[in-house]
């Protein structure tokens, strides 16, 4: 089963954009697509408001699914919300195909391909109508090429001294690079999100939907 997701909210494309980039996309990977889900909201939800997300995700039953939106900021544009919505899609073994970035998203996938998403999306304003450089944004910097690898080592805890050894950059310069782009928070903040298994590697992403998590917690305390 192959859906095609779309959400209207204001401050994302037009249902019609959405749509027409996912059929290029589909058509351009040879996938079908079997059914379209849209979800409605006059204002940007946080996930525990967000009830139709949350019952198209009970609706996915046994087996395999695929799931294509036309960029992560469908899913989510807040990157601590973000991730709760990947959580969730992914605990359910969800294929996603993310059409903007021309990245599939999976139980497989390596935080180095999933972090600079997140990190692109953080640093979309929140108002589409701001002009000029948006606040806090940063200029592009030599420890732009290493920011995934960078990304998975201090989600491994290893300490900028260390990474910075492996890099063979400067440890003071590398310290700098972290501190004013807040990686440690964004790290910490999927962290706080993402479990991880005994049997995967470190640096995979495994999943617990939020909203399962939610559910054994009442039954627990029943």
């Amino acid at each position: 089963m192959v859906y095609a997701y779309m959400r209207q909210i204001p401050t994302l494309e037009n249902l019609v954009t959405q749509k027409n980039e996912i059929l290029a996309f589909s058509h351009q990977k040879n996938i079908d697509v079997t059914q379209e889900v849209v979800e409605y909201a006059t204002k940007d939800l946080l996930i525990d408001e967000r009830k139709e997300f949350e019952n198209f995700l009970k609706s996915l039953g046994e087996g395999k699914y695929t799931v294509i939106v036309s960029s992560l900021a469908v899913l989510g544009t807040r990157v601590d919300e973000l991730v709760k919505v990947l959580n969730c899609m992914l605990s359910h073994d969800v294929d996603l195909w993310v059409c903007d970035a021309n990245l599939l998203i999976n139980t497989e996938s390596h935080m180095t391909k999933v972090f600079p998403l997140l990190e692109e999306q953080r640093k979309i304003p929140s108002e589409s109508t701001q002009i000029g450089r948006p606040k806090g944004s940063k200029s592009s910097s030599k420890f732009d090429v290493y920011h995934g690898e960078i990304m998975t080592m201090l989600a491994q805890k290893q300490s900028v001294s260390a990474i910075a050894r492996t890099l063979e950059v400067s440890r003071s310069s590398l310290k700098d690079y972290i501190e004013s782009r807040r990686l440690k928070s964004l790290v910490a903040s999927i962290g706080n999100a993402v479990e991880t298994l005994e049997d995967k590697e470190v640096d995979n992403i495994v999943l617990i939907c939020p909203f399962e998590r939610d559910e054994l917690h009442e039954k627990r305390t029943a």
